[in-house]
């Protein structure tokens, strides 16, 4: 939700210009991202400045963009309310004399990555702003990568580009120090009181987490994939307000599709939605086809997911209809995700013999894996991840997301859930059966997922970018992070068949690191 470059111990008076808040002098500025869904204040004690980017809540007016004045004491007040604020917050400390301060709120709707040189702090929610300052590949991060064993840090694929986390604080002086928060304290199942309404309390803290900010019905649509947690929240929105919420989604392919487009038929039906339904076919416009910015060789964060084409393509069809916010399912898994100790399951991105590509150097580096990883954040760490793939595609956009599931309250409920009410997502399933949904909805049986989108995409588009890759090299290859004559097995591999889901799709990530690192360095 912002851009910034700072410099510190300098002149530390502001005035906001109009697109912009910018210093006397010119050395440091800072653009909040214009939106409605958006507010941003300016405080000011005649030596410190307070700059807040925030999420706006509903029934307040924006305040006004001038620099207020305010003694240091109110000053001082400001800074600890700010930290209150109930949505999602940038803050920006400067002062003369003195190293400038960035801190960021606890719901990673937007990220923050930030890079410096030796006079000024540079931060960006789009990381091809910094593409300048990338020094090289992190070993560790590339693994976490290449085997999807993703972890939350403040570490990135690219040295010299850093992620500042939720709830930490970036401090340049002259050299970058990134302060992780304390760790947000979590509880467990409750037993539930005889009376108590479960699917009653579930209604709740979905309007809560949907009226908390000012939806303008006209320009908001829902992503609506016929699964789970989007049907619920987006039914519930269109329960209260018929007729006026717009539906949208990526049609995937195999034989769960005509389960998705049943299953969104009768979800639409069961409620009034308003007519318009924005669909984009993922195997007419699968990831690294010709027209992909990747493959074009655009700066594109190796965090914007593999399926950044056509999520790029649904967005700007939304973006040609006026869509300026996009609801969606995000979280929802982790809201009702069982524990180790309720279902003991394998941990994610074990290296086995499927994986030849795996470089001697990511190997070893994965031996460390989980160190500095960021703290127990409100917001489960793979929904942040989650949140980061998907917000730089919609604010390029003029799109603003929201995501109810990782609102704090619909987690707390989550939390305090007893197993059977969690398991196989009893709560969502039973939510969308009080709407009358049946069971080709809330018991189906056909996986829907992009699996076949992904193996499309690989035998009809990624082996000549495999081989080429092979061809001209890689600083995947340099760094020893992905092992050439390992990978050329798997393309021959793929070329032979027949196709494997474990073992062929990874190669998907494969490709798009190393577009990125051509991109970046």
């Amino acid at each position: 939700m912002i851009k910034l470059r700072l410099t510190p111990y300098a002149d530390s008076c502001w005035e906001w210009d109009g697109r912009r808040y910018v210093t006397a002098d010119g050395t440091s500025e800072v653009v909040p991202y214009r939106h409605p869904m958006l507010e941003h204040i300016a405080i000011t004690d005649g030596t410190r400045t307070l700059l807040v980017v925030r999420e706006r809540v509903s029934g307040r007016q924006p305040p006004a963009t001038a620099l207020h004045a305010a003694s240091p004491g109110d000053l001082d007040k400001a800074r600890t309310l700010a930290e209150q604020w109930p949505t999602d917050y940038v803050l920006v400390e400067t002062a003369a004399e003195l190293p400038v301060r960035v801190s960021v709120g606890p719901s990673g709707i937007a990220p923050l990555y930030v890079a410096h040189d030796d006079r000024s702090l540079y931060g960006s929610w789009d990381m091809a702003d910094l593409a300048d300052h990338a020094d090289g590949l992190s070993p560790r991060e590339v693994a976490r990568l290449l085997i999807y064993r993703p972890r939350y840090s403040t570490e990135t694929v690219f040295r010299g580009i850093n992620r500042i986390t939720e709830r930490a604080t970036a401090v340049y002086g002259g050299h970058l120090h990134i302060r992780y928060p304390e760790p947000a304290l979590h509880s467990g199942p409750r037993d539930l009181h005889e009376d108590a309404d479960v699917l009653d309390a579930f209604v709740t803290a979905m309007d809560d987490a949907l009226d908390i900010r000012p939806l303008d019905s006209a320009t908001a649509v829902f992503h609506l994939t016929g699964g789970f947690d989007s049907g619920t929240v987006a039914t519930r929105a269109a329960e209260r307000f018929p007729h006026r919420f717009a539906t949208s989604t990526l049609l995937i392919g195999g034989p769960g599709r005509d389960s998705q487009l049943r299953r969104r038929k009768q979800i639409r039906d069961a409620v009034s939605f308003l007519g318009n339904d924005f669909v984009v076919d993922a195997m007419e416009h699968p990831p690294l086809h010709p027209r992909c910015a990747r493959v074009r060789g655009e700066r594109i964060s190796p965090y914007e997911g593999p399926l950044h084409h056509p999520f790029t393509q649904l967005t700007t069809l939304l973006a040609e209809h006026g869509t300026r916010t996009v609801l969606t399912g995000l979280g929802g898994d982790e809201m009702v995700a069982l524990s180790q100790q309720e279902h003991p399951h394998k941990s994610m991105g074990e290296i086995g013999d499927e994986l030849p590509w795996v470089g001697k150097r990511a190997r070893e580096a994965l031996e460390y894996a989980d160190d500095s990883i960021a703290p127990p954040a409100i917001v489960n760490s793979m929904t942040l991840l989650s949140l980061e793939t998907a917000a730089p595609v919609l604010l390029r956009a003029g799109i603003w997301p929201v995501h109810p599931f990782a609102d704090p309250g619909m987690i707390q409920l989550g939390e305090w859930l007893p197993f059977h009410w969690r398991e196989l997502k009893q709560l969502q399933r039973r939510r969308l059966a009080t709407l009358g949904l049946g069971p080709d909805v809330i018991e189906s049986r056909e996986r829907e997922s992009f699996a076949e989108v992904v193996q499309h995409t690989l035998t009809a588009h990624a082996r000549a970018l495999l081989v080429r890759m092979l061809h001209e090299g890689s600083p995947l290859f340099e760094e020893g992070l992905v092992d050439a004559d390992g990978l050329q097995r798997a393309v021959r591999r793929l070329d032979t068949g027949p196709y494997r889901e474990d073992g062929d799709a990874q190669l998907l990530e494969v490709i798009d690191l190393h577009l990125a690192t051509q991109a970046f360095l």
